[in-house]
């Protein structure tokens, strides 16, 4: 078979065609399941598969289906892009089927803060659970030179049995770090994968193997990875799947590049882009709330909603991290991804279903409906030195890994418009900073003033007090609550302004599963729908580009604001531009 090499790889290495693509063996027997023209998948249960399902798989996937279901996309030969998908869905059935499954993960840049911070507690607590299936091995590779045991050692520090205080913590922390491993290798030797995959064959003992890899390094090295995972240790004879973190690119021209070289080792439906704040309780609820209740969904437009905020705030620096963040800045690093995902998840249309690919699908609407961001919508700042109650807080460029004259800035607003017959003329504000006074993540909506309020003139000049608010905060405390007017218990007639709230710690008073246990969960389950497809991608791009290109090209210099603060002056004025007052003001309930 010849050879040849990837125009993708920084590696000069020459490599066989992808075997990610290749997931079913060729002696595999097919029968094709022809789809209703109405469906755009098919679900069936794993029973008819022959695999075993873990007998306390009680919890629901994200999209509500119950964990013990699959998508005939996941069953077979992976399809290939969305738009030449076939009619009918081809459906291996194989005498591997008939072998019991082992799942195996490979977080690859194990010795990361990422790996160790997130991803291995996630996996700890879903194994806590019983949320993983009974067959799961983790393994960690990374360049660091490390013992199976000290990888063990490593992770144990950061796993807790934060869910509950059951009496079998210790022995179930025990049992997961048995199921640990390591392996030391670059990213991008296709030998050092070689012996990956000679361990995990070793591991899966001839089972049909299912295999999960966690990107957690550097995007420049994604490729290098993905080619060779893909040539030397891809599933032979079940699904291989990547999770990629962002960044995804810098712009449109790198991330189209980004996507294309990893389409060339794997399909569209292999390639997970976690951005982890889908998966936040908040985020998930907010879909829930529109259109599971009614008294929501007629309002939701802009014939009520008069703006809606978006805001972001961190109490601390890029301390530690001042390097990184100055190649991407908070755009970059927040805005373009985070907040824009929740603002699409807002504002779509009601979709066909809660199948992943119905939901993307009015995602992408949404992205490519808005209108291109201008220059004069946009406010971008920094944070300065500060002194507050005897302690000194550093600039920005006080950080040893960031240039003088960096112009990178730590804060952004920007006003941004759907130009739909839904939305059409409801400012949209994003704020996103970093160094501010507090710690937060909310969305606001403002709706419009009563026309011929009776009680105006109790409210006297300020009308913004009679404008009934839904927040939901996503973080810290979260919660949903909805502002409104109401009367002062007494004679006379005084209004006040009032929460109807649902304050999820008193309401629920279990711990709210992290993030990354969610989304790891959804990957393993091959759900797909809070994960970023490319055409979302591009989208999101296609409107920050050109922003970014003339916030460069005109070196716009980022208005300074104190470590603490509430961040620049410039965002007050923006947002009185579009006749909108930051709901954040004063309320930091």
């Amino acid at each position: 078979m010849a050879t040849y090499l990837s125009p993708c790889s920084s590696s000069s290495t020459s490599s066989t065609p992808s075997s990610f693509k290749n997931e079913t063996p060729q002696f595999s027997k097919f029968i094709t399941l022809l789809r209703e023209a109405h469906s755009s998948s098919r679900w069936v249960s794993q029973i008819c598969l022959r695999t075993p399902a873990r007998k306390h798989f009680q919890l629901k996937s994200s999209n509500g289906h119950p964990l013990n279901a699959v998508s005939v996309n996941d069953a077979g030969s992976p399809v290939g892009k969305e738009q030449t998908e076939p009619r009918g869905k081809v459906f291996p059935i194989s005498d591997s089927e008939n072998v019991e499954s082992k799942l195996s993960i490979t977080v690859v840049g194990a010795s990361g803060d990422l790996a160790k911070k997130k991803i291995f507690p996630a996996l700890f607590a879903l194994y806590y659970e019983d949320c993983l299936p009974e067959n799961f091995i983790v393994f960690g590779y990374a360049r660091t030179e490390m013992t199976d045991e000290e990888l063990r050692n490593v992770i144990s520090t950061t796993l807790t049995c934060r869910i509950d205080q059951r009496e079998n913590c210790e022995e179930k922390m025990d049992q997961f770090l048995k199921r640990c491993f390591y392996h030391a290798g670059q990213y991008n030797s296709e030998e050092h994968f070689a012996e990956l995959d000679s361990k995990l064959k070793e591991k899966e003992a001839g089972s049909k193997a299912n295999r999960l890899f966690y990107l957690s390094i550097p995007p420049n090295i994604f490729v290098d990875v993905v080619r060779c995972a893909s040539v030397r240790a891809s599933s032979a004879n079940g699904w291989t799947r990547v999770i990629v973190e962002k960044p995804f690119g810098r712009d449109s021209e790198s991330s189209a590049q980004l996507t294309k070289c990893l389409k060339h080792y794997l399909t569209e439906d292999q390639i997970f882009r976690i951005d982890h704040y889908l998966g936040k309780e908040l985020v998930e609820n907010l879909s829930v709330l529109r259109f599971s209740n009614l008294v929501f969904e007629p309002v939701w437009s802009r014939n009520y909603i008069r703006n809606v905020q978006l805001i972001f705030s961190e109490d601390f620096g890029t301390e530690g991290r001042g390097g990184y963040f100055d190649k991407y800045g908070i755009i970059r690093d927040i805005m373009q991804n985070h907040l824009l995902q929740i603002l699409a998840l807002f504002a779509m249309e009601t979709p066909v279903s809660l199948d992943a690919e119905d939901i993307r699908n009015e995602k992408v609407k949404v992205l490519r409906s808005m209108r291109p961001l201008l220059l004069e919508d946009v406010v971008v700042g920094q944070y300065k030195g500060h002194s507050k109650g005897g302690k000194s807080y550093p600039a920005y460029i006080d950080d040893p890994t960031v240039p003088k004259d960096s112009r990178t800035p730590t804060f952004a607003a920007a006003a941004l418009f759907i130009d739909n017959a839904r939305w059409d003329g409801v400012p949209f504000l994003m704020k996103a900073g970093k160094a501010l006074h507090t710690k937060r993540a909310e969305i606001r909506v403002q709706f419009r003033h009563v026309p011929g309020n009776l009680y105006k003139r109790n409210f006297g000049t300020d009308l913004d007090k009679a404008t009934n608010e839904l927040v939901l905060r996503v973080q810290p405390d979260e919660a949903i609550y909805l502002k409104i007017n109401n009367k002062v218990p007494g004679l006379g007639m005084r209004l006040d302004r009032s929460d109807l709230n649902l304050l999820y710690r008193s309401r629920y008073p279990a711990e709210i599963p992290d993030a990354y246990e969610r989304l790891l969960l959804d990957a393993i389950e091959g759900e797909r729908r809070l994960f970023i497809r490319s055409d979302e991608l591009d989208a999101a791009w296609a409107l920050f580009t050109p922003l970014l290109k003339q916030l460069d090209g005109k070196k716009i210099v980022p208005e300074l604001y104190p470590y603490g603060s509430r961040g620049p002056i410039g965002p007050h004025y923006l947002a009185a531009k579009h006749n909108v007052r930051w709901g954040d003001l004063g309320d930091d309930e």
